[in-house]
């Protein structure tokens, strides 16, 4: 009969328990430092190395190493401890001097500081500033933007837009529409060099304008796929004209949810005159400054980061049939945009940037 060490066994306190079991479920906890919760937690139940091993997947060895580091040190033997290297150089007032010029001051030549200039100004090297930054998430150098609506209907519209996307009416259809306006048709001075081996394409840095076309879309949100007409100028009278091609291509026994912005086009006598003879279309306005809740608005992206950005077009009709022949390729195999974020999720998040913008203790 084998006969091995006898096993040491571990009975915890109430107080060691409950913090093992916090360590497993926060979610910031070191997936290391939860394993080692894991394995304690499993050896107060009972059963030796090669048990608890089998339960929980590891190795017998490492079952041991943490009983024996718990029966010597308690819950502190399962953190790391201390690796060696050269002792630390930058004491935390040297920290915080970063921080707090990062964080309250400009430099005096530039509008946000670069790792060499805070370098320059605190004494420190430009790796240790980098390091500094990275530890709490700090960028000076990126910048974005935002604008909350003011709309005092925004709550009613935004819950009103996230339903018809999240649960659509039976029997209708729900089109974002909106118009991409003045997309010019631009082509380079001198010839595109390919691509090469080793080399990115090339373009010259000027352009030559050949006019401009507005793009008049209507995304069908269930579907993915567009509707679109291309027009010189995007006045309400072309906005009615391709209001008569969503009526030719939308089936006649459906009920149509347009999703549109505040532009004034879309709110001319001509088009409230089309609406007023075809009950079946009902106008869904997303609030002012709100165009992100606009599905289309992704479309327009899309074309115009496969399409657009790079194209060369010589003439505002090679512009219009490189559109038009994007959007029949994506018709040939649309696929949705799929909106995922509730209303309340929304305004929580709105309410977590107010209050992070606005609440000096934050």
């Amino acid at each position: 009969m084998r006969r091995g060490r006898p096993k040491q066994v571990i009975r915890l306190t109430d107080d060691q328990r409950e913090e093992l079991l916090r360590w497993t479920r926060r979610s910031s906890t070191a997936q290391a430092l939860a394993l080692r919760a894991r394995v304690i937690l499993a050896c107060n139940e009972g059963g030796d190395d090669t048990e608890v091993a089998r339960r929980l997947g590891v190795y017998r060895n490492t079952v041991g190493k943490w009983r024996r580091r718990f029966l010597r040190r308690g819950t502190d033997g399962l953190l790391d401890e201390p690796r060696p290297g050269a002792p630390r150089t930058i004491s935390d007032a040297d920290v915080e001097r970063v921080l707090v010029r990062t964080l309250e001051t400009k430099p005096r030549d530039a509008t946000q500081w670069s790792r060499r200039s805070m370098a320059a100004a605190v004494g420190i090297s430009s790796t240790t500033v980098g390091r500094i930054w990275r530890a709490f998430g700090l960028q000076p150098h990126r910048s974005e933007t935002f604008k909350l609506s003011k709309d005092p209907l925004f709550i009613e519209k935004v819950r009103d837009i996230v339903g018809l996307y999240m649960s659509p009416p039976d029997r209708a259809l729900v089109l974002c529409v909106d118009e991409k306006s003045q997309i010019q048709a631009l082509d380079r001075t001198q010839p595109l060099l390919p691509m090469q081996p080793g080399m990115p394409e090339r373009r010259t840095h000027d352009y030559v304008r050949h006019g401009t076309t507005s793009l008049f879309a209507a995304l069908d949100v269930k579907s993915g796929a567009v509707i679109a007409d291309c027009q010189p100028r995007h006045r309400a009278v072309e906005f009615r004209k391709f209001l008569d091609t969503i009526d030719a291509a939308v089936s006649a026994d459906l009920e149509v949810h347009l999703v549109l912005d505040n532009l004034s086009t879309h709110k001319a006598p001509t088009v409230r005159r089309w609406l007023a003879k075809r009950p079946r279309y009902h106008l869904h306005f997303t609030p002012t400054s709100s165009s992100w809740l606009n599905l289309v608005e992704r479309f327009f992206a899309e074309l115009t980061q496969k399409q657009i950005r790079r194209g060369t077009h010589r003439s505002t009709q090679a512009l219009i049939d490189a559109i038009e022949s994007y959007i029949a390729i994506r018709n040939e195999n649309p696929r949705p945009f799929i909106w995922t974020k509730s209303a309340d999720e929304i305004f929580a998040s709105i309410t977590r940037f107010c209050v992070r913008t606005s609440d000096p203790a934050h």
